[in-house]
């Protein structure tokens, strides 16, 4: 096999080019094998293969910088720079991240694992490289859906001023995670079809060049020139206009046509675009029929694509459920979506009422913004949203939203720990930064069915802006005789007891029931609250279980920086100085990629840990 010669980098300068074919079946079959074992994602994977054969072939690491956007598409980057045996464990605890990751190996650039980012990393880059003399290669590489992020564009701006080389790759699959939509996309359709012009460009740049002695400054100088020979054929064209040079577009599996186009791009002095076009999943049928599906995938059964487990309704499941019927009950109600319809499940929402369904693309801060103006003008607008990529609207939630003090419904998804995904995915930190917005209502469910409740007193019982923040994965379905009827601002008690009071936000109620049951096991019978408003606290509660506890413990599934743990202890700092507040959350520092219930009891967040606490501090107390 070619693929075992590859255990270091840059050994792939030691593979002949007409071997690169089978090598490139190789790590495909690599990829499929090795995903359908340990997940992760694939399709975008499969369709990077020839592309990044290409790139390593004109490149060396790692001395030259090779910077992917999001990232997810690094596995045949890992693979070609000697990483091929951490695939074991790819995505587990210490194990190889599904990501780039700079710590480990200095062959990957930056950390990613948002949209949009490669571009700026890669002018900054070349700043560095300007101004210390150094003479490296710095390479970007960009989808076509990560285009849709305003971000991409500020830096394809700053990027035109550049006077030295720099290479985007724009790898143009058609698909985010769903498939593209806007401007950009319609776009790039239109070049994707202009063959006549390929063909054109390709054959008069090549008659050119064979002209003895002059030819390739003649080349040269049209490429320099504004209105080029792509300007001529294709008007209007957008990378020049910005004052970028374009080269494609290309095969994306076409290898010896990239590196020939690469090394060209190589010479170009300032930013250069080269397109090429790529097919996600290519190689495995069920990824090219079903690239969402595929994109992060757990393990699955090769021979149909079908997963080795069933998965069992999600939170995620409920809240697709509870919009299509509010779609029926609100005719105001609308959805808005930053390229993430499956991903949120707001693809049922999307078909029973296309209409009034909203992909923005990969574009967290316009949703926001967008979704104010959608209240001003009289809807109610749900933008559904990841927390670790809510992350990026934060200025837009308070300057836009909480400012005007709009009824923008925030639906958080993934809140708290996903995973597998690693430290870019983490939802950890939306309770704090949320949190110290004025006008901002949070809510968090204990179970699937109170995710209804809350989705639906968001609609018709709210004003202003207000956050429902939920977790990945199955959702919970204990306590489901517990149901009292929502009252804003106010908590649920489970059940009562003295001494202490376990506070359990959203999905930390499982943990805490499991909490309680230890303690009344011990003799000991507590206070169990499902908190349902982080924000605003429940103070009249708060102080009337001062009267009858000792010790209040926080739970959450959130950094306990700025969390509801410390807002708690601010609150009894001030008005019950004698209470022990016990804070229960995630430390000061990002969380590593693992299983979910791994990464609980690393951080001691899991029941028995809580438990042996919460005793430590009773016995504390009564010394």
């Amino acid at each position: 096999m070619i693929l075992e010669k590859i255990n270091a980098p840059n050994d792939i300068h030691k593979i002949p080019i007409a071997d690169f074919p089978v090598l490139a079946q190789e790590i495909r079959q690599f990829l499929i094998e090795s995903v359908s074992r340990t997940g992760g994602h694939l399709a975008s994977n499969l369709g990077v293969v020839e592309l990044t054969i290409a790139l390593h072939n004109v490149l060396d690491f790692p001395q030259d910088k090779l910077i992917w956007d999001v990232g997810h598409q690094a596995y045949t980057h890992k693979i070609l720079t000697g990483r091929k045996e951490g695939f074991e464990n790819l995505r587990m605890g210490g194990g190889l991240s599904g990501f780039p990751k700079r710590e480990e190996s200095r062959c990957d650039s930056f950390d990613t694992g948002h949209s949009s980012t490669s571009i700026s990393a890669g002018v900054g880059y070349v700043r560095a490289r300007e101004l210390l003399g150094e003479k490296h290669h710095v390479v970007s590489v960009i989808g076509d859906g990560a285009l849709t992020g305003g971000m991409a564009y500020e830096a394809l701006n700053n990027a035109a001023e550049l006077k030295s080389n720099f290479i985007i790759v724009l790898n143009d699959n058609e698909m985010s995670i769903s498939r593209n939509v806007g401007g950009m996309s319609g776009y790039l359709s239109g070049i994707r079809t202009a063959k006549a012009y390929t063909g054109m460009k390709l054959g008069v740049t090549k008659t050119l060049t064979k002209i003895p002695r002059i030819g390739t400054d003649i080349v040269d100088t049209v490429r320099k020139t504004k209105s080029s020979i792509k300007q001529l054929f294709i008007p209007g064209m957008l990378f020049e206009d910005m004052g970028l040079t374009y080269l494609g577009p290309a095969d994306g599996h076409n290898m010896r046509q990239m590196m020939k186009l690469f090394n060209e791009a190589k010479r170009v002095e300032g930013a250069v675009v080269v397109h090429v076009i790529t097919q996600k999943g290519k190689g495995y049928m069920p990824a090219v029929k079903n690239p969402s599906r595929f994109h992060g995938t757990g393990p699955f059964d090769i021979r149909t694509g079908l997963p080795l487990s069933k998965a069992k309704p999600s939170w995620t499941d409920a809240f697709s459920c509870v919009m299509e019927e509010l779609g029926s009950e609100e005719k105001r109600l609308v959805a808005v979506t930053a390229a993430m319809s499956a991903g949120t499940g707001l693809e049922r929402f999307s078909k029973k009422y296309p209409g009034r369904c909203f992909d923005v693309g990969i574009a967290e801060e316009h949703a926001v913004t967008c979704a104010a103006g959608m209240a001003l003008g009289g809807l109610i607008p749900v933008a559904a949203i990841y927390s670790s990529f809510l992350q990026r609207a934060v200025d837009q939630l308070l300057h836009d939203v909480c400012m005007q003090n709009l009824h923008v419904i925030l639906a958080v998804d993934r809140a708290g720990l996903v995973g597998s995904d690693g430290e870019t995915h983490q939802g950890c930190f939306d309770l704090s930064f949320l949190s110290m917005m004025p006008n901002m209502t949070i809510m968090a469910p204990k179970n699937g069915q109170e995710l209804f409740d809350m989705m639906r007193f968001a609609v018709g019982n709210m004003k202003g802006p207000v956050a429902v923040r939920y977790p990945r994965g199955a959702a919970f379905t204990g306590l489901a005789a517990y149901r009292a009827p929502l009252e804003y601002g106010r908590s649920e008690v489970i059940y009562s007891g003295s001494k202490v009071a376990i506070l359990a936000v959203g999905s930390m109620a499982e943990t805490g029931e499991k909490v309680c049951q230890g303690l009344k096991e011990r003799e000991i019978e507590p206070v169990f609250v499902n908190v349902r408003f982080v924000k605003p606290l429940d103070t009249q509660l708060f102080l009337e279980l001062s009267k009858v506890c000792d010790i209040f413990v926080t739970l959450e599934e959130n950094t306990i920086k700025g969390g509801f743990g410390q807002q708690v202890a601010a609150w009894a700092q001030k008005e019950a100085p004698s209470l022990r507040v016990l804070i229960k959350g995630i430390p000061d520092r990002f969380v590593r990629q693992g299983r979910v219930e791994d990464l609980m009891k690393e951080l001691k967040l899991d029941a028995q840990s809580i438990l042996s606490s919460v005793l430590e501090e009773i016995e504390d107390k009564a010394q």
